[in-house]
């Protein structure tokens, strides 16, 4: 690793920052995998979804308050 290491800091600036860039993105498409792969086992068990479904109550009341105000200003023009 130390032979990487230095090998790298010998090289210039631009392809450096190549390496940086492909590192970064590597390690991001990682993450997101991660995330994605534990999203679809935790929606999986029925305890959260239930969850989910009382968390998601006050977004339907407040998007069925801004339609009905929507609507209440087109009748009033």
């Amino acid at each position: 690793m130390r032979k990487i290491i230095h090998n790298i800091r010998r090289q210039p600036e631009h392809i450096k920052r190549h390496i940086l860039h492909v590192a970064t993105i590597v390690s991001a498409f990682i993450l997101v995998f991660l995330w994605v792969y534990s999203l679809g086992t935790n929606f999986s068990d029925t305890s959260v979804q239930t969850k989910v479904d009382q968390d998601l109550k006050p977004f339907s009341a407040l998007k069925a308050n801004l339609i009905d105000g929507y609507y209440s200003l087109g009748e009033t023009q």
